[in-house]
């Protein structure tokens, strides 16, 4: 009996060393690559599904060794796991909004008693916290911990119900039918409660919706246990299983350059698609049988592999917190990617060395093992000064959020409401044009007369003319928060726009937009479209985008001036690339009139003020009107 116990310790060391280094290509694709690419959700699905196989499997050894599952022993393993560091990160990124960025500060009660509940990704829904809004309202430090949460209710429950069905299912086969049943259960919740062209973050922070990459990982733990797996394979086997192993990192990583965190597609089957992937690699790398381990395993992978979970806890805050203090990263990108991984990285280290490793070694049974010695002494004094730094801005934190009675986002929020209803009268108006239209050219001209203004008075800096012919024009535009912000002065010069724009939209959720504005017959000839402020986008879907307004249309761009992000001039460069595959496409340099005037801008320096609102809609009409088609 000894001896098997001690050859499933083996197994299980190597096992380990093979998920440690799955775990770190996911702490590459989420936490160490800069937010310029589409795919950052990847990382996430790896980790649930790596916490799904590892726990399980762990509980499953530990019910066949000794007949039982030590649920206290667990739960004291997991808190000292997890609790230091996150408490330590709290109270810290607390201390530092506290005292140098106090506009961040509200709500930080709730952000932190939700955290240290594991409930905060449910925290988040109930209050409206979207993952991916990062301009409108102030960006949290904390936005990344819904994660953890999600494992921590994991943690939770977990022991008490693989007890339940190792107990009362004879057959194992039985207890991985019902845990398959519930991630397909999971991943059509997350299918039926996706609404496209909205914002995913209900279903992106949602247990219920997320669970299913967890659930698979726990069903191939029961299926593929690793005291079970053989160190020696036939060539064949081998050779299949390496094969699986590399194929599925390279799809892996092809969907993170490829598919957008936003898309369709990721929410109505692409998350599943890439929970069994990993589900693969992790079999494959696990196998003692396979090499896909040993071509995984490497020092630098193994240094991070150990830090990763200082790297999962402070990447936010220090993204954050430097792009709020240094505004011109756009200029350098490379070189303040390089400094924040620098800080994460530096931050992990100082976590695992005087955190997560003295931690580690605490036995919660003998209180000498709680003692602190020498120069450990005196890290006391400024720990507590940052927890009492961090409590004091708790205390002052608003209840609610305040970032609602900003100028921008009351801005935002009042055009929201007119925009829907502005809208719905101009869609009105377009179908009844439409209609007319096939009767008697002549009432073409009588509706659209009667929609624009008798009188023709300049607006801002556009001459009575240029006002009349924009009286006359319909536009649809597709934008994101900043359309949204200047969207009231673009329609007073256009009355006849459409705008449909919305906080933190990115270019692959408008295709499926301007799509419907053409099955109901109201695109029209000319289309707006102000996107790239949330980040990069492929060629891909930029040229899906245009396919779908179609060559008759003529299509302006407005490009982006986001200079606290590093995708600034990537968006604009693409944009730039793409006039000359689209000769319909004409780029709005919005960029290169408003750089010079940072007094035009909100202090986020991307949205335009009650000032600089006039310069970006006279700016996008003179554009406009100056190369429209008659």
């Amino acid at each position: 009996m000894e001896h098997k116990k001690r050859l499933a310790n083996s197994r299980y060391i190597t096992g380990i060393n093979g998920l440690r280094a799955i775990a770190v290509i996911g702490v590459i694709l989420y936490h160490l690559i800069p937010f310029t690419v589409p795919g950052g959700f990847l990382g996430v699905v790896i980790f649930l599904v790596l916490t799904g196989y590892l726990i399980t499997d762990l509980l499953i050894q530990e019910w066949d060794q000794n007949g039982k599952i030590g649920l206290r022993s667990f739960y004291q393993r997991r808190i000292k796991r997890l609790y230091p560091a996150l408490v330590t990160m709290l109270f810290a990124t607390a201390a530092y909004m506290t005292l140098f960025q106090r506009q961040l500060l509200a709500q930080l009660r709730g952000i932190l008693w939700s955290n240290l509940l594991y409930v905060y990704n449910w925290w988040q829904i109930l209050h409206g916290q979207s993952y991916f809004d990062r301009f409108a309202n102030n960006e949290s430090p904390f936005t990344h911990l819904w994660t953890l949460s999600i494992e921590g209710q994991f943690y939770l429950i977990w022991p008490v119900i693989i007890i339940g069905l190792l107990l009362f299912n004879k057959h194992r086969h039985q207890a991985t039918n019902i845990l398959l049943g519930l991630g397909i259960l999971s991943a059509l919740l997350m299918a039926l409660l996706y609404v496209p062209g909205h914002d995913p973050s209900r279903v992106y922070y949602g247990t219920d919706t997320r669970a299913f990459a967890v659930l698979f990982g726990a069903v191939l733990a029961f299926i593929w246990p690793s005291t079970e797996l053989k160190s020696k394979l036939g060539p064949a086997q081998q050779r299949l299983l390496d094969g699986i192993g590399l194929l599925t990192l390279v799809a892996i990583i092809g969907m993170y350059f490829l598919v957008d965190s936003q898309s369709a597609f990721v929410y109505r089957g692409g998350m599943v698609l890439l929970s069994l992937l990993v589900v693969l690699l992790v079999a494959a790398t696990v196998h003692p049988g396979a090499h896909v381990n040993r071509w995984l395993t490497n020092p630098v992978f193994t240094w991070i592999g150990k830090r990763s979970y200082g790297i999962y806890l402070y990447q936010f805050p220090v993204m954050i917190f430097y792009e709020n203090q240094v505004h011109n990263i756009a200029h350098w990108p490379w070189l303040h990617n390089f400094i924040q991984l620098a800080l994460i990285l530096g931050l992990s280290e100082l976590s695992y060395r005087y955190v997560e490793k003295p931690v580690s070694h605490v036995q919660w049974h003998q209180p000498r093992t709680w003692r602190t010695t020498g120069w450990q002494r005196w890290l006391l004094v400024p720990a507590l000064a940052i927890f009492a730094v961090g409590l004091v801005g708790a205390a002052q934190a608003p209840a609610h959020a305040t970032t609602g009675e900003t100028p921008l986002a009351r801005n935002i929020k009042r055009n929201a409401k007119k925009n829907s209803e502005h809208n719905a009268k101009v869609i009105a108006q377009a179908k009844q044009r439409k209609a007319a239209a096939k009767q008697a050219s002549s009432s073409s001209a009588v509706s659209s007369s009667s929609a624009a203004s008798s009188s023709t008075p300049a607006v801002g800096n556009l001459t009575s003319a240029q006002v009349q012919q924009a009286q006359q024009l319909s536009i649809v535009g597709v934008g994101d928060s900043v359309m949204l912000d200047g969207v009231d002065t673009l329609q007073k010069i256009f009355p006849l726009m459409i705008a449909d724009a919305s906080v933190g939209r990115q270019v692959s959720s408008s295709q499926q937009i301007l799509a419907d504005y053409k099955d109901k017959g109201v695109l029209a000839n000319v289309v707006l479209i102000g996107l790239g402020t949330n980040g990069a986008f492929t060629d891909q879907q930029l040229d899906d985008v245009m396919r779908t307004v179609g060559a008759q249309r003529q299509v302006f761009w407005v490009n982006v001036r986001v200079p606290t992000r590093s995708w600034q001039n990537t968006v604009n460069n693409s944009l730039a690339q793409a006039t000359k595959r689209w000769p319909n496409l004409t780029v709005i340099d919005w960029y290169k009139e408003s750089n010079n005037h940072p007094n035009w801008f909100y202090s986020d320096q991307v949205h335009p003020n009650e000032t600089g609102k006039q310069h970006y809609a006279d700016f996008i009409a003179q554009q406009i009107l100056t190369k429209v088609k008659h």
